[in-house]
């Protein structure tokens, strides 16, 4: 009788698919321990990503496949979908209390850039993680109207700013220190200053991720950000339309520029629902984000549909993904929730955390 061996089940992983990094959950170096004892497979896998609403389908489909092997009785998974910190441009230090940092950027306003970037954050949430969201839009700050939250900071120690909480996510924007309806009538200089200012004298709690969402355009705010700032990757936000693939792709070459990888392009609006009959339309057109995706050989995140209630929801001040947490739009902002991070997960790995402070001391 053929006894099933630790080669035997990597054979068999090596054939399951991780639909986020498009290899096999084998190759991407996930399981930190497989053994095969009386019979019994024992796996560890370290996911590296967030991923609530998906473990239990890949648990499934390893159980499956290992338990179908001869001898085998039974398959005991422990996933650990732990995030670790990545690496960032060069010359740029980590932020104290952030992980990884992902730029939402379009290159273009009017294509729903704010609206992603508060969905993004929140399905990232929903799988599992700590997220915080900085709205680096100066000039016209639209994250405290779409999360729901006013108020002023608060300041434990007189020097940095306490996030304001809202669905879990803490979040920080010049909006929660100007009245709503206040111009900020700024140069160039104080706009990037006011922008470090809200990143780094905020006292972020242990973020996993910190969704960073950029005003449009390839000017002062993202050259400070690209130069001061350490960003782990950027993501790409498009409609089909032509006149908008043009400034996506002004957005791509920057972060290629300064070399920030980008980890995908979604599409928004990328077909229409009718409220009324559910009839579909491509109304700017068809298949443009996915066409920039294969052009620069990037991950092509997914499309969300020009949907009114999307509207409706950040209006309101509860985007989609706490409004309707299992509706068929939630489920496609979860997906491209888990392929952001996912990718990310790929990337080289930061340890400076890791390495202890040296301090001399007079004595």
């Amino acid at each position: 009788m053929k006894v099933t061996t630790v080669n035997d089940v990597k054979a068999v992983l090596s054939r399951i698919q991780d639909p986020h990094t498009e290899s096999s959950v084998l190759a991407d170096g996930k399981f930190k321990n497989i053994s095969v004892v009386n019979g019994v497979a024992k796996l560890t896998i370290a996911l590296g990503y967030p991923a609530n609403s998906w473990i239990p389908e890949l648990k499934s489909s390893i159980h499956r496949e290992v338990s179908a092997l001869a001898g085998i009785s039974d398959v005991e998974i422990n996933v650990n979908p732990k995030v670790t910190s990545h690496s960032v441009q060069k010359g740029v230090s980590p932020i104290s209390g952030v992980k990884n940092m992902i730029a939402v950027a379009s290159g273009k306003g009017g294509v729903g850039k704010s609206t992603v970037s508060a969905n993004l954050a929140l399905a990232l949430s929903a799988e599992g993680a700590r997220v915080g969201v900085l709205d680096a839009d100066i000039y016209g700050p639209s994250q405290p109207r779409m999360l729901g939250v006013r108020g002023k900071p608060q300041s434990k120690d007189g020097k940095s700013m306490q996030p304001v909480y809202s669905y879990h996510l803490q979040t920080m924007s010049i909006g929660f220190l100007i009245e709503e309806e206040t111009p900020m009538i700024w140069r160039g200089p104080m706009v990037t200053q006011a922008l470090e200012q809200l990143l780094k004298q905020t006292a972020w709690n242990d973020l996993d991720y910190l969704i960073i969402d950029l005003p449009p355009g390839t000017g002062d705010t993202q050259l400070t950000l690209a130069q001061r700032v350490p960003v782990s990757g950027a993501v790409i936000v498009t409609t089909p339309q032509d006149i908008a693939l043009l400034d996506a792709r002004k957005a791509y070459r920057m972060f290629e520029k300064v070399e920030i990888e980008v980890l995908g392009v979604v599409e928004n609006m990328s077909v229409h629902i009718c409220g009324k009959c559910g009839h579909r339309e491509s109304i700017f057109g068809d298949g443009g984000g996915q066409r920039m995706a294969q052009e620069y050989n990037v991950t092509y995140l997914g499309g969300i549909p020009l949907d009114t209630r999307i509207r409706s929801d950040a209006d309101n001040g509860r985007p989609t993904v706490v409004s309707d947490p299992d509706g068929d739009i939630a489920k496609i902002y979860k997906e491209i929730a888990r392929s952001t991070a996912a990718r990310l997960s790929k990337r080289k790995k930061d340890f400076t955390s890791a390495f202890p402070s040296i301090v001399i001391q007079n004595t």
